[in-house]
């Protein structure tokens, strides 16, 4: 009757029956909070006094979100997706099609990788880059899971072990200064990404499977004209395309400088606006484009940072992980084991791997230790336990992201058929390649 279990389990059950994301975390936090014995003031404001953690990330996604729409200016989205739909147009032979195929989700997977650090947008070109490519999904008769599946898989292995934009604020300055402040010696920056290479490896068992096995059948989907918000792009010309690697570069100068996404998108999108890309008259329509395009992930984000306080403030995690430690004596491949499936169900509620590791550090680093777990072993166990939600909860930006442009034309949902194929093949590999790399590290 451990709370977070509770919690975790009626989100969860609430999600798969459709509920709101949104509706759902609020919920189950309630229920958390009540269940653990806090009173229903305690619990509310616990709840509401964590819902302010969220909102640097919200206005991060908005202001990302306004620099994807300022790239779309630019007509580069429509320029990629009218070539790759030339090359198919009159494509009969089989041999030629299933070629573009696997170059299409080679380029996609290089595309959501260099998300996350040469070009750090995050989860903001998705709904940028992915609706004008719906109708090539759709020649190409492409499982739009599998989509899901390349996306996520680029969106969540890049921080695991580049130590390069997201990547270097997940594994520097989360992972190792967690590491450190609660009592794990003789580990050093470069010990972190090697730690990480075998979850990291887990994560690419899960793509290939969903690529050569479980989608790789062809799938119908009704073939539309859609293109939101690409569809008014000025005609690609070189200024444009010019003044879009200009703003790239900016933002990801500004951003690796500052830290700051905000700060970086925002400078992206003033290069967009000085070089005639966007219109002076036209940024105020173009910034709610953008805080439209994102306001659901940001509000689950916002909602998530609401859950995480009411677990904090129930001491669920404290009382689930002391539990665990004192039933399984001195077992040590079970205890690497039980601490990867409460890292999953912590981090399924929280949604966010990067919220994750302050929670679970102060915990696992002394009951690693205490297990005589060597200090790469550790690494790996806390890495992964945070990485493990993040790969197929229903409010994480790394299934939200991939949701957000596979259902421009209303033909992908998102827990069925983003959650549910991400979770399968992403979480399973990761506690098994975790685990190994608990006990051989």
């Amino acid at each position: 009757m451990n709370p977070v279990v509770i919690s975790v389990c009626i989100m969860l059950i609430l999600a798969l029956m459709r509920v709101n994301v949104v509706v759902a975390l609020t919920f189950s936090a309630i229920i958390g909070g009540l269940t653990s014995g806090m009173s229903v003031s305690d619990t509310v404001a616990a709840f509401e006094g964590g819902l302010g953690g969220g909102a640097t990330i919200a206005l991060s996604y908005a202001m990302l979100g306004t620099f994807a729409v300022a790239i779309s200016k630019s007509g580069i989205t429509d320029l990629l997706a009218q070539t790759v739909i030339k090359r198919i147009n009159g494509r009969n032979n089989d041999s030629a099609a299933t070629g573009l195929k696997y170059l299409v989700l080679v380029a996609l997977v290089l595309i959501t990788m260099s998300s996350q650090n040469v070009i750090p947008v995050h989860i903001a070109f998705i709904p940028i880059l992915i609706p004008p490519l719906l109708v090539v999904f759709s020649k190409l008769k492409l499982d739009r899971r599998m989509i899901a599946c390349v996306l996520t898989f680029g969106l969540v292995t890049p921080y695991m072990v580049l130590p390069i934009g997201f990547g270097g604020i997940f594994l520097n300055n989360i992972l190792l200064k967690n590491l450190t402040d609660n009592g794990l010696q003789n580990i050093s920056a470069a010990d972190v990404p090697v730690a990480m290479l075998l979850p990291a490896t887990g994560m690419l068992c899960g793509l290939l499977t969903a690529i050569f096995i479980s989608y790789r059948k062809p799938r119908e989907y009704k073939l539309t004209d859609m293109s939101p918000i690409s569809s008014d792009a000025t005609p690609v010309n070189k200024k444009n395309i010019l003044i879009a690697v200009l703003g790239i570069l900016a933002a990801l100068s500004v951003q690796l400088y500052t830290g700051s996404m905000i700060i970086g998108a925002l400078d992206g999108f003033m290069v967009f606006t000085f070089g005639g890309v966007i219109a002076w008259k036209e940024t105020h329509d173009v910034f709610t484009q953008g805080v439209h395009m994102m306001a659901m992930i940001g509000f689950i984000m916002i909602a998530a940072a609401g859950f995480a306080a009411v677990m904090k403030a129930s001491g669920g995690v404290e009382s689930l992980v002391e539990a665990l430690s004192t039933s399984i004596g001195d077992n040590k491949a079970l205890a690497a084991l039980l601490m990867l499936i409460v890292g999953l169900l912590v981090t399924m509620g929280i949604g966010s791997s990067f919220s994750t590791i302050p929670i679970i550090a102060t915990i696992y680093v002394p009951l690693a230790l205490a297990f005589g777990f060597s200090p790469m072993a550790t690494i790996a166990l806390v890495g992964t336990a945070a990485a493990l939600g993040d790969a197929g909860s229903p409010a994480s930006d790394s299934t939200l992201g991939p949701t957000s442009g596979l259902n421009a034309d209303g033909q992908h949902e998102h827990i069925w058929q983003t959650v549910v194929p991400t979770f399968i093949h992403y979480n399973i590999p990761l506690i098994i390649f975790g685990w190994i790399a608990a006990m051989v590290l």
